[in-house]
């Protein structure tokens, strides 16, 4: 799955000569967290809430809410953002995307295409979303963990199993352990399992945890 089939397309975005004020409102207007700057079609840095945070006074200040208003409108966007800017291709794979954002530890990247235009951002929300859709969480049918030894061909005898009853297997994840067992996700596109189940069983394997229609069985 690439950056592009999940990203956040026509980004909003802000520019480095507004004010803190003019982007916390973009922020809650849009109920985002964070925003690229841009200067003349070009990514200039990233301004995010804690960003804004740490340059508004705290309560305890002794400055009045007059002087804090007034500070907070004479201080621009270009003073407080990041310039340290980590970005992705559109073409990149997602599992690239959370390893920079973990690695990094930010939690969203502008997507700049071969042209060095932002076309987009890709955030963790976007991530976990596309987590869950792999792992079919959220699909009618069935979800079987099963263990298994991780040796060649363990794969192939497994779906094989299942493909003798006619089901059809939509989605697959492999969880390797380090006792030299792995645990299989295997999702199904049916509720009428039992039969499938004691195949399994009987060929060596074991189901560690089944899950149909969201609730655990």
């Amino acid at each position: 799955m690439f950056v592009k089939t999940k990203m956040v397309t026509n980004p909003i975005t802000v520019s480095p000569d507004q004010t803190i004020p003019e982007a916390h409102e973009i922020m809650t207007e849009h109920n985002i967290k964070r925003l690229p700057v841009m200067h003349k079609g070009k990514l200039v840095g990233v301004v995010s809430k804690e960003d804004i945070d740490r340059y508004t006074p705290s309560k305890a200040t002794s400055l009045s809410m007059g002087e804090i208003t007034y500070l907070l409108t004479k201080t621009k966007i270009k003073q407080i953002m990041s310039k340290e800017l980590i970005t992705i291709s559109p073409d990149a794979l997602l599992e690239e995307a959370a390893t920079l954002m973990r690695d990094n530890k930010v939690s969203f990247l502008p997507v700049i295409d071969n042209k060095n235009r932002v076309v987009g951002i890709i955030t963790e929300s976007d991530i976990f979303d596309s987590f869950i859709e792999l792992l079919g969480f959220r699909e009618s049918g069935t979800r079987l963990t099963i263990e298994a030894i991780d040796e060649p061909g363990i794969m192939s005898n497994l779906t094989s199993i299942i493909g003798k009853f006619g089901a059809n297997i939509t989605r697959v994840a492999v969880y390797r352990g380090e006792n030299g067992k792995s645990a299989i996700v295997v999702g199904i596109n049916s509720f009428n399992t039992a039969e499938i189940e004691k195949s399994i069983q009987e060929h060596g394997f074991v189901i560690l945890h089944k899950m149909q229609n969201g609730e655990v069985k």
